[in-house]
């Protein structure tokens, strides 16, 4: 088990010198770079049959063949389909239950992973109350704007400069107090004519959101840590003392075959909260 837990005493030793990557998903998946092509020429040789399914299946997925909440054929379907042993199919979907791309239903199936709102707290929210508790965070959309992407756009979300992006504020709250401040950006050409209505009536989870309406679904998160003093509007925002540090989280979301849907810079204050990655439990889920 990981726990960050960054009490505000402590923010300003650690302030700026504090600097971690948390992957999120499992170690399984990051054995080999996630759901790459284990046919091309680098991978050729050393990756297993196993990976080889693995990867075609997750390629029929970005494809679209299965959508989220549909299963997937029956192993033995799959077996014949793919030319190769029921063992095989079983390991490669095995590795992606583990990623959190299929779940398992007993007696139902395999099924393609949904955004529901247990799969975004136990998954891709970390943040817990100093006790370990853990609640759904109420959502406020502070603003949205669309501009010009910039050169951090094009590093995070490789896309060229100068293309249209959505930059939406959201303030997470807990217990009914401000703790997360979150500048999210995505690219309008992956979605299509979003809008702050889109943004503050959505059904769900922002991830939810845009696997429900963009088909596209959040694979796995890549976040980095550190100890900083937020801009005075934020901690504003966040009911904070001025030049009391906090939490910067600086996140990129993937989907299939890697390839980056969004990123954002998160605040949090961590007054009564600190972060939680509590990763073997994540990868056995």
């Amino acid at each position: 088990m990981l726990t960050l837990p960054v009490p505000a005493s402590q923010l300003d030793d650690l302030y700026e010198s504090l600097s971690g990557v948390l992957d999120c998903r499992a170690p399984q998946m990051a054995a080999l770079h996630p759901l790459a092509d284990p046919l091309a020429p680098s991978n050729a040789t050393a990756a297993p049959l196993y990976r080889e399914v693995q990867w075609r299946i997750t390629r029929a997925l970005a494809a679209g063949d299965w959508k989220p909440g549909e299963a997937i054929p029956s192993e033995s379907r799959l077996a014949r389909e793919f030319n190769v042993s029921i063992g095989t199919i079983r390991r490669a979907i095995d590795e992606l239950v583990a990623g959190r791309i299929l779940v398992r239903q007993q007696g139902r199936g395999t099924f393609v992973a949904t955004h529901t709102e247990d799969r975004t707290l136990f998954y891709f929210f970390h943040i817990v109350g100093k006790d370990g508790s853990r609640e759904f965070p109420v959502s406020e959309l502070l603003a949205f704007r669309r501009e010009r992407a910039d050169a951090n756009d094009e590093t995070q979300l490789g896309i060229a400069r100068g293309s249209r992006v959505a930059r939406v504020r959201n303030l997470l709250k807990l217990a009914g107090k401000p703790v997360v401040l979150d500048d999210i950006t995505v690219s309008t050409e992956r979605f299509a004519r979003i809008d702050e209505t889109t943004f503050r009536d959505r059904e769900g989870t922002i991830y939810g959101l845009y696997q429900a309406r963009y088909g596209v679904n959040v694979v796995r998160i890549n976040e980095r840590l550190s100890a900083a003093h937020p801009p005075a509007e934020i901690a504003t925002i966040l009911g904070m003392r001025a030049h009391q540090p906090a939490l910067r989280i600086r996140r990129v979301a993937y989907t299939y075959n890697d390839s980056p849907v969004e990123y954002r810079l998160s605040w949090i204050n961590t007054a009564d909260h600190e972060y939680l990655s509590d990763l073997w439990k994540t990868a056995a889920r």
